[in-house]
């Protein structure tokens, strides 16, 4: 081969290779959307670690994070001069995700009930119910009902708590505790009858309720209401976290949150912070 040939292989090589380097790292940064396509220049990033979790956060048919939690965040961090980035998370990798730094915060449906001394937090924000589905043709009406019977839920989550009976509610015992690691996993377990129940955040219930056209039905006894709230690694964005808390609150006083959860179908007059009915 002669020297010309050499150069210009070498040079296909090295463009190659920097075209397989570059698609690599798009690959990686895409994880992270920000939520207005022509992202703010000058405005610090605010990454924020979240899961499919519908009608709180959930892909649009475009591909982009809509719901509950993206529309709030996006507002309350603008108003705090960030660029908010949605970063798609295993939800059973949270912890480590925010110890060594990939995400700055979690903002999804994440009950702060429980677990006040685990995170640095903001809000609470909204409440939210725990409850139960299972599917229209059984024979369940009531918590003594379940007894027994084989429950799904989402893992590191209250609905796994309860049912496992780390938290103290009416619930019975139960044959299985299966623990998925994405909600339409569990949604999935019910469809196939593999589980009697399944459990969790009622408005995300409440969705697949909907969408099931008469399959399922929810039980109307609650075992649980949780605040959500915003959670930031312990120690750290002392002054992020109450100044978020602030604007979160002057978000309901200027009717932002009743806005967007309406939007989503929720009843405002029960999941609002403000005089809410589920508060215990």
């Amino acid at each position: 081969m002669g020297n010309r040939a050499v150069r210009k292989w070498k040079k296909t090589r090295m463009v190659t290779a920097v075209l397989a380097v570059c698609s690599i790292f798009f690959g990686i940064i895409v994880g992270c959307q920000v939520k207005n396509n022509e992202k703010s220049e000058m405005l610090p990033i605010i990454t924020i670690g979240t899961d499919q979790f519908e009608p709180y956060n959930y892909l649009d048919s475009k591909g982009n994070n809509v719901g509950v939690d993206v529309e709030l965040a996006t507002e309350a961090f603008k108003r705090l001069g960030y660029e908010p980035c949605f970063c798609v998370i295993s939800w059973e990798d949270k912890e480590q995700l925010l110890s060594d730094e990939t995400i700055d915060c979690i903002w999804a449906c994440y009950t702060m009930t429980g677990r006040e001394d685990k995170y640095q937090w903001a809000g609470p924000y909204l409440y939210s119910r725990q409850m139960i589905v299972v599917r229209s043709d059984h024979d369940i009406w009531t918590f003594d009902d379940l007894e027994g019977k084989r429950i799904a839920v989402q893992a590191t989550t209250k609905a796994e708590d309860l049912f496992l009976h780390r938290i103290e509610s009416d619930l019975p015992t139960v044959s299985q505790v299966n623990c998925f690691s994405a909600t339409e996993d569990m949604f999935a377990a019910i469809r196939k009858n593999y589980v009697d129940a399944i459990a969790g955040h009622e408005a995300m219930l409440r969705k697949f309720v909907d969408d099931g056209e008469g399959a399922y039905r929810m039980l109307e006894e609650s075992p649980y209401c949780s605040a959500l709230g915003v959670a930031f690694r312990k120690g750290t964005h002392v002054e992020l976290a109450e100044r978020l808390t602030d604007t979160l609150h002057e978000m309901e006083q200027d009717g932002t949150i009743k806005n967007i959860v309406e939007k989503y179908g929720f009843d405002a007059d029960q999941v609002l912070v403000g005089g809410n009915a589920y508060e215990k």
